[in-house]
């Protein structure tokens, strides 16, 4: 159904419609009422995400104890002096660059292994560090990334050497690595 246009208002209609009313009086403006003060923030998921830190501690289906000693990463290719290891596993490298993995699903991890590799072989550093974490959430699985840049480091030509960081750079939670020159 199609709707008209309104018909324009005659003056006599005007008129009859103000002799029906009366007179007008036109009110002040008023002010609006004051805004209701917003409610303070509240961590509700803090609260949460706290409460439920036990449970899972209880859930875990490994040992992150054993993790810590034990569960050191450590490789060395072929026809290098194991001395060289020795060294890495003292510290006596410096640390040139790091990357941490934490957050980063296994794909997302390799992609920026292999792009972080390569940046460093580009800009010639020796040195490098790359935080995986220790897999504590991984539950039985275990720890998902460690094992994906062992995996990963140990099939890489341009690794000489890797292992656990000392506990100061991350301990079990990163390893160093020493790049061909």
């Amino acid at each position: 159904m199609k709707r008209r246009p309104p018909s324009p208002v005659s003056d006599d209609d005007t008129r009859l419609f103000r002799e029906a009313i009366g007179e007008v009086r036109r009110f002040d403006p008023v002010e609006p009422p004051p805004a209701t003060p917003k409610p303070e923030p509240y961590p509700h998921m803090l609260e949460a995400d706290e409460a439920a830190v036990p449970a899972e501690l209880l859930d875990m289906a490994f040992d992150p104890g054993v993790l810590e000693v034990g569960e050191e990463l450590s490789y060395l290719r072929d026809g290098y002096p194991p001395k060289l290891l020795k060294q890495l596993k003292r510290g006596q490298f410096s640390v040139q660059d790091d990357i941490d993995l934490h957050q980063m699903n296994a794909a997302a991890a390799q992609a920026t292994i292999a792009d972080f590799l390569a940046e460093a072989r580009h800009h010639g550093l020796r040195c490098v560090r790359i935080v995986h974490g220790k897999g504590l959430r991984s539950k039985a699985s275990g720890p998902v990334l460690k094992v994906l840049t062992d995996r990963l480091l140990r099939r890489r030509d341009d690794v000489i050497a890797f292992a656990s960081a000392r506990p100061m750079q991350g301990g079990t939670g990163a390893v160093v690595v020493l790049l061909k020159a």
